[in-house]
């Protein structure tokens, strides 16, 4: 680092003091807290965004300000990497170090060593740049801002500032424009590219089983989603659709949103009677979870929940009757398909999945771990069950797909591959997105003919609880087995197991919290009382083992 370079740092750092006190983390959603505080974080994050573009030969990196469906007075921080990714592991220690350091000296000494050790140009003579977006927060201006101030700070980096989007609308920008260098990968092409394979989609649903299946309704959380929406919405002027909670009356995810819904299981607010047996969806704050529901009964606010396990469910079984009706046993090449989830996916959707002959993968919780997994198949399917999922498609995979829907002179077997074709468009295959998704869904659903309950029949889901035990150290606790098997402490796993078979599709497992001292317990049975028991047995088991009271 020469002297110009280390008095640029200096110069602008000492505007961005750290808060005093406050320790923060890069998690999976990068680092998230309060906004009043992060103005010296979306500061330091941009310098590692620059550095990031720069170790990777000058890629476009991501960094979005959201704080996705946490509270409106909270903001956040995260990098996207090359592929539309999250940020890669190996950064996220050194990521914690700069957003930590104390001062402007101690974070010029932390760029220069790691630069250093990365073989990281810092004399401008490598090009960086960096698109950063943000979502419908007051504080997100400001942050914005900061980090620019960030990225500018590093010679030859140039921050390219996309406006209000959603989260997977930068994630996909960083995607495309890193995929194909002449594209400029704008949200006028995000929106022409879902909009264009949805129309696809449409079109080759055969005549004889087109249904209509009626109105949408959805709740955009009262954050970016609803005006994206509104865009969609003009460009498939057909596309019978109401939106709600579009922000210009309500609070963002207050009793409103995805995560509201998924977790409370209840119906958003602006939601009530004349909206029973209506086909509804629910998006977060920031666009990048979906469910849907239906309200059961006027008079209450209670729902038929459908989230991303059913969600995961249909996109597989349609996937699946697709290559199906392309492919059969005397073809050379055999696409891998692998479904992706997490322990906490709920233990019916696993049987159906694996019951239409599909080969299913467990990886610990956390996105980067499912995306990651999901990556080593041609086509890798992965959800979590509060609604944030995607389908990633193989090069190899594409590449076979076109030449098939060109050269395939079997008009049914062309269909197949166009209709491939057109959600490996659709979908985004950066991160989750609700409205790529949400268009996927309405897509398969006119395809089957299928209303909502239609597609909640699929399966019944087991009844289940959550809860936590409040511990001293949660790294008492070690697991393995994608987090559903106990190594540590001895003799802890055996107790949780002779306790699990007393129950009737019982299944039960435990795991430290990624963010606060605490064990996650999650039990299911075949009864909500069954589940509630043996989730509160293991809780006092887990107290016993670790010594402290629930």
């Amino acid at each position: 680092m020469d002297e110009q370079q280390r008095s640029t740092f200096l110069q602008s750092a000492s505007r961005f003091p750290p808060p005093k006190g406050i320790k923060l983390y890069y998690g999976t959603a990068g680092f998230r807290t309060d906004a009043s505080i992060l103005q010296s974080t979306a500061f330091r994050i941009g310098i590692l965004a620059a550095l990031r573009s720069l170790k990777t030969g000058g890629a476009v990196i991501g960094l979005m300000i959201t704080a996705s469906h946490n509270k409106v007075s909270d903001n956040g921080v995260k990098v996207a990497d090359p592929g539309g990714e999250m940020l890669t592991q190996d950064w996220e220690p050194f990521a914690d170090s700069i957003a930590n350091a104390p001062d402007p000296d101690s974070l010029i000494q932390l760029i220069d060593e790691f630069a250093k050790k990365e073989g990281i140009p810092l004399n401008g003579t490598k090009a960086a740049a960096i698109l950063l977006g943000r979502d419908t927060r007051p504080s997100g201006e400001s942050l914005v801002e900061a980090a620019k101030q960030g990225i500018c700070s590093v010679n030859g980096a140039i921050a390219i500032d996309m406006g209000v989007v959603t989260t997977p609308q930068l994630h996909w920008m960083v995607r495309t424009r890193n995929k194909d260098l002449q594209a400029s990968a704008s949200e006028l092409d995000y929106f022409d590219q879902v909009s264009t394979s949805f129309r696809c989609l449409i079109d080759l649903i055969p005549k004889t089983s087109y249904h209509g299946i009626g109105k949408l309704i959805v709740d955009c959380a009262n954050g970016v989603g609803g005006e994206k929406l509104q865009v969609l919405k003009e460009k498939l002027s057909w596309l019978d659709v109401e939106i709600r909670n579009t922000g210009k009356q309500g609070i963002l995810n207050e009793q409103v949103g995805a995560d509201y819904v998924q977790k409370d299981k209840v119906a958003p607010q602006g939601f009530g009677g004349p909206d029973v047996g209506i086909r509804c969806a629910s998006l977060d704050g920031d666009a990048d979870r979906l469910v849907y529901f239906t309200i059961i009964t006027k008079g209450n606010n209670q729902i038929n929940l459908v989230d991303g396990d059913k969600i995961l469910s249909l996109f597989a079984l349609f996937i699946k009757d697709q290559l199906s009706i392309l492919t059969d046993d005397t073809y050379e090449y055999q696409p891998r398909v692998g479904v992706v989830q997490t322990a906490y996916a709920n233990g019916a959707s696993t049987k159906y999945l694996k019951d239409l002959g599909l080969q299913v993968i467990f990886t610990p919780t956390g996105v980067k771990y499912l995306h990651e997994k999901a990556q080593e198949y041609d086509i890798g399917i992965y959800f979590e069950a509060n609604g944030h999922g995607t389908i990633l498609f193989s090069d190899h995979f594409l590449c076979w797909l076109e030449d098939r829907k060109s050269t395939e002179k079997c008009l049914e077997k062309k269909n197949a591959a166009k209709r491939l074709w057109a959600v490996s468009k659709l979908i985004n295959q950066a991160v989750g997105d609700a409205l790529s998704g949400l268009l996927l869904v309405e897509a398969i659903l006119q395809h089957m003919g299928w209303s909502v309950d239609n597609w909640n029949e699929l399966y019944h889901d087991l009844p289940s609880r959550q809860l936590k035990v409040k511990v001293a150290d949660r790294t008492a606790i070690v697991t393995t087995n994608a987090e559903t098997i106990v190594q540590k402490p001895p003799g802890i796993q055996e107790a949780i197991t002779a306790l699990t078979v007393k129950y009737p599709q019982g299944r039960c497992f435990v795991r430290p919290s990624g963010t606060e001292d605490v064990v996650r317990v999650y039990a299911e049975a075949s009864t909500q009382e069954a589940a509630d028991e043996l989730a509160s047995c293991v809780a006092k088991l887990v107290d016993q083992f670790l010594g402290f009271h629930i």
